[in-house]
């Protein structure tokens, strides 16, 4: 069997700012008591002119050109969404056509917050079997379109965005591949988030999702890194799926990843769904912030309250 590695990130945001002050305009909150509760500042809405399979391409087309890679190198197409509004043809292979990528297996995965790491484990599992040779992953969400304005408790919480990466065949025992992932779900408590209804709207019991990351994810995060022979305290930099600062601050001090830059990114992009590993992890590179090699733990999780966490190599 192959090995796999991620060759290159890439990530894209709207150019609308909504900031918290301009959220204090629409409802009922302030800048003090959003900040203190989940740490957001600011956030990106895409307008009507942008759907999810947009924000995928720009994403896309910038790991692309990252890798040095053309659309023909590509075989294999995966898009995270939830927030996708057509059953068909699927952001995969909307995404697939724009690029001018020809003849590739193209599919949507829908694990919501989780979704990322979910396609990455799913590409890393075909080109160690021989599926693939190089995948893309992307993870998209245009949250706003799925948010009601008028509740507080949601509104404030949003942004929209995508991030991409290549993932391509390495020699087997690589040092820079992607290691094990560690998935699994919570399926009776599918109902504390939820994304339901006609129209579509996103809903969540906080205080649910608040204790189950807080408290069972710790120990399921340390057994991605143990699967992947690094300890915590190895690890370059930790990205959360970047819900709320009030979450991630906590579990990655339970995690243990004492020497880890810390993903922060919800502070100005707010919660981006499938988007924001891939978004916060690209802008860590862009930074400068992490070093091809370095072993960084991916782990996302929220809806289904599922969660996949992998340890990989940066680019």
């Amino acid at each position: 069997m192959n090995g796999s590695r991620i060759a290159a990130v890439g990530h894209y945001q709207p150019a609308r700012v909504l900031t918290n002050e301009d959220l204090a305009g629409m409802v009922d909150t302030s800048d003090e008591w959003i900040t203190s509760r989940v740490g957001i500042r600011t956030r990106r809405i895409a307008g009507p002119d942008e759907p999810v399979d947009e924000l995928a391409f720009h994403a896309a087309a910038k790991a692309l050109a990252a890798a040095g890679l053309a659309p023909a190198d590509i075989d294999l197409v995966l898009v995270a969404t939830s927030t996708a509004v057509d059953r068909s043809p699927n952001m995969a292979a909307r995404v697939a056509a724009r690029l001018g990528v020809p003849s590739p297996a193209v599919m949507d995965v829908n694990v919501v917050c989780a979704g990322f790491t979910h396609a990455l484990a799913t590409a890393d599992h075909a080109v160690r079997a021989g599926a693939a040779r190089r995948a893309l992953v992307i993870g998209a969400d245009k949250m706003s379109e799925v948010t009601d304005w008028s509740d507080r408790t949601t509104c404030v919480l949003v942004g929209d965005g995508a991030g991409a990466a290549v993932v391509e065949a390495c020699a087997p025992y690589a040092e820079a591949g992607i290691g094990p992932v560690l998935w699994g779900s919570v399926p009776e408590m599918g109902h504390a988030v939820r994304i339901e209804g006609t129209p579509p709207r996103f809903a969540q019991e906080g205080q649910s999702v608040y204790r189950w990351a807080t408290t069972k994810l710790p120990p399921i995060a340390r057994r991605a890194c143990e699967r992947a022979g690094v300890a915590p305290e190895e690890l370059a930099a930790v990205v959360l799926h970047q819900a709320n600062l009030r979450i991630i601050e906590p579990l990655a001090v339970k995690i243990g990843a004492v020497n880890a830059v810390v993903a922060r990114d919800v502070t100005e992009s707010g919660n981006t769904s499938a988007a924001s590993i891939p978004l916060a992890f690209s802008k860590l590179i862009e930074q400068g912030a992490i070093t091809s090699g370095d072993p960084v733990l991916l782990f996302g999780f929220g809806g289904n309250l599922s969660y996949a966490g992998q340890v990989v190599r940066c680019p």
